[in-house]
């Protein structure tokens, strides 16, 4: 038998955007400025329908907010869209040894019931307030005992999809058909008419029925392959 020994396939949204035209029965020198204008437009909503889907695994990152005494409310990054762990890099000081520690979620209500927000000590939960720029809440304040680092493994953006210049998208090799899929189903509502006199009035249905697999798909591999453990945590919950 014999392979290609290349593992390079990797193809950019121009690419994907002319494949999802070719769904659509739109030849590719039919293309014009503004099937690839819509085209554009298109893939980038695509990209902020996923993102309200969640969690899209590849783009997570984590990132660091040093801590500062007496201050409860920090801002972070736009692109920032929903945390998946958030834990505090504890350092004693005085040649004592560094230590992480989760922190744990709370509501919007919990945080807004608790009697002393403003309460100085070592940090144990916080509240995600999710704003166009979402900030990172916690309870209580850092008081000076130590130096805190809170290390969040977040969801994030993903990058603006991009036609011109062979740029590529940011998701990984297992979702590509899954973007050609569902870019197709966006166009064809634009550009039905080919697809309307080929297949019937039934065309587009089928277009949003593939991308509709085609997500589940890929979605069912873009999970961590652990166990779930689900049990109270009341005292660490509410840092007492």
């Amino acid at each position: 038998m014999t392979f290609s020994s290349t593992y390079d396939y990797s193809p950019s949204v121009g690419d994907l955007a002319l494949l999802a035209f070719g769904r659509c029965l739109i030849r590719r020198s039919e293309i014009t400025q503004q099937h690839l204008a819509d085209a554009a437009s298109e893939a980038n909503l695509l990209q902020v329908s996923w993102a309200s889907r969640q969690p899209n695994l590849w783009t997570a990152e984590t990132y660091e907010v040093p801590l500062v005494q007496g201050q409860s409310t920090y801002e972070l990054p736009a692109r920032m869209i929903s945390p998946m762990a958030v834990y505090m890099t504890v350092d004693p000081g005085n040649g004592g040894q560094t230590f992480d520690r989760i922190l744990n979620p709370i509501s919007t209500f919990e945080y807004a019931s608790l009697p002393d927000k403003e309460t100085q000590a070592q940090p144990t939960t916080f509240w995600w307030d999710r704003e166009i720029v979402p900030k990172l809440v916690l309870w209580q304040v850092p008081d000076d005992s130590a130096t805190y680092v809170v290390k969040l493994r977040i969801l994030s953006q993903v990058q603006d999809a991009k036609l011109p210049s062979g740029v590529q998208p940011q998701i990984p090799y297992r979702w590509f058909d899954a973007f050609t899929s569902a870019l197709a189903a966006r166009l064809g509502r634009i550009y039905p008419d080919q697809l309307v006199k080929t297949f019937g009035p039934g065309a587009i249905k089928d277009l949003q029925a593939d991308a509709e697999r085609d997500w589940q798909i890929a979605s069912r591999q873009d999970v961590e392959d652990v166990p779930t453990y689900i049990f109270p945590a009341l005292g660490t919950y509410y840092g007492r």
